[in-house]
């Protein structure tokens, strides 16, 4: 049985400025080992509480019987909101709703066939970049990621020029913006500074600046009938069906940023962790390989059904490794979980991290084992525990394009390369904005057909 890392648990007991520590440096080993089974948990600070439900009826309860009742919290968006403004990702209420009625069309599942050529352009071309020898490949796969997004938004590879000062101002951004911020931890009016990092506010800036050029001249072309029908297009010219209005250009430049963040970030966090997994184990890197082969003799879109391995794959990738690991709601008034009353403003934190490795839904949950997708015992019993894209009224718009890119990149670097594990370099999980290899995931690269594997 193969049992990849994962973080070790903090002792049950520290105190709260040495918790504080340990979670703005990673979220993950923050936890406390006792948490991967607990029903519900219970954090105080001196500013807020915070509870932690880690039982499917609850999540469900929270997350899709009475989402209104449950809005987001402010506090995991504060560091972000230079970049992302008023985006779908950071809004409560009318707003969100009138901005879910506009995007969601766009990533209607009847509308993936239209990206589809556009990802696996960019999957040849991730391909055709890799390198023999041994590599981080979390460089790789942010790349890969972000040249599916600029294609599918755009029409445009990540090499354009434009698309390319977004990238690198990206990973200036990300490597600047602390998980948690001043704003974050302490109740303090939204008009009081929240002394962000310079360098953070100035890639906000530049990283803004560049998707407006790019929106307003997409908005341009729509005036001339001239525009390609990829998502920005769709996204820009649909209407909110109750208004009759579209985005304007400022809510456009918002929703862009979320888009080229969450749809690179997650996406490359995924697909890094689905190769480290798959360098482990050659039998299931051979079975991917054989189904590559057939599917990229003639790629369609008719036959993503076929590419079965590689779907268990991700998904296994995206249970172990949730790019997302959790997810902070807001009580609006008092409510009971368990027979305990949790207070109005409490914080409710929903752990895809800990729930998918909760032994109570899940056989052998350290374990990658891709064919428990295939298990009907063990969907049964982990119906409502698998939340890689959230659940109910907020699950990520784009989860299905995230999981026809993830197969198609995968399947396009598996076809051509092996994959083989570093001894000596095992990643480290890691929670920054999205769950990472603190010290990287460098794996062996050679290409099919000069190597003993598969």
């Amino acid at each position: 049985m193969i049992i990849p890392p994962k973080p070790a648990p903090r002792s049950r007991r520290v105190s709260f400025l040495r918790y504080l520590r340990l979670f703005r440096k990673d979220l993950l080993s923050a936890q406390p080992g006792h948490l991967y089974r607990a029903k519900m948990a219970e954090f105080r600070t001196p500013m807020f509480r915070s509870f932690m439900i880690n039982q499917t009826d609850l999540i469900s309860e929270v997350l899709q019987k009475r989402p209104v009742d449950f809005p987001k919290s402010d506090r995991m968006a504060e560091g972000l909101r230079p970049l992302l403004g008023q985006s779908v990702f950071v809004t409560n209420g009318k707003v969100w709703q009138r901005q879910r009625r506009i995007i969601d069309p766009a990533f209607a599942q009847g509308r993936l066939k239209d990206s589809f050529q556009s990802v696996c352009d960019a999957a040849v071309a991730a391909s055709e970049r890799a390198q023999s020898g041994v590599t981080d490949v979390q460089p790789l796969c942010n790349h890969a990621a972000a040249d599916v997004i600029f294609r599918a938004l755009f029409s445009a590879p990540v090499q354009t020029p434009t698309a390319d000062l977004i990238y690198h101002e990206f990973q200036r951004f990300q490597q600047s913006q602390p998980l948690l911020t001043l704003g974050a931890l302490l109740p303090i009016p939204r008009w009081v500074p929240r002394l962000r990092r310079r360098s953070t506010r100035q890639s906000a800036k530049k990283i803004r600046h560049l998707i407006r050029e790019l929106t307003e001249g997409r908005a341009a072309e729509i005036s001339r009938g001239e525009a390609p029908d990829d998502l920005c297009t769709k996204i820009m010219t649909f209407t909110d069906p109750e208004s009759g209005a579209p985005f304007t250009t400022d809510e456009m430049v918002d929703q862009v940023a979320i888009f080229l963040l969450a749809g690179h970030e997650t996406s490359a966090s995924a697909l890094a962790w689905a190769l480290y997994l798959v360098s482990l184990d050659e039998d299931v890197q051979a079975s991917l390989r054989e189904e590559a082969t057939a599917f990229w003799d003639a790629p369609a879109f008719s036959a993503l059904s076929k590419l079965r391995h590689t779907q268990n794959v991700f998904r296994e990738a995206l249970r172990l490794y949730p790019p997302v690991p959790m997810f902070l709601r807001k009580t609006t008034r008092t409510e009971q979980f368990r027979g305990r009353n949790i207070p109005r403003d409490s914080e409710v934190i929903v752990s895809a991290w800990h729930l998918h490795r909760n032994d109570r839904y899940w056989q052998d949950p350290d374990a990658f084992r891709p064919e428990r997708f295939e298990d009907p015992q063990q969907r049964r019993e982990s119906q409502g525990a698998y939340l890689p894209f959230s659940s109910g009224a907020r699950v990520c718009p784009g989860a299905g394009f995230a999981m026809m890119e993830g197969c198609l990149l995968l399947s396009r670097l598996v076809r051509d390369w092996n994959f083989a594990p570093v001894d000596a370099k095992v990643p480290v999980p890691s929670a920054f904005l999205t769950v990472r290899s603190r010290n990287g995931i460098h794996l062996e690269l050679s290409p099919v057909g000069k190597s003993t594997m598969g």
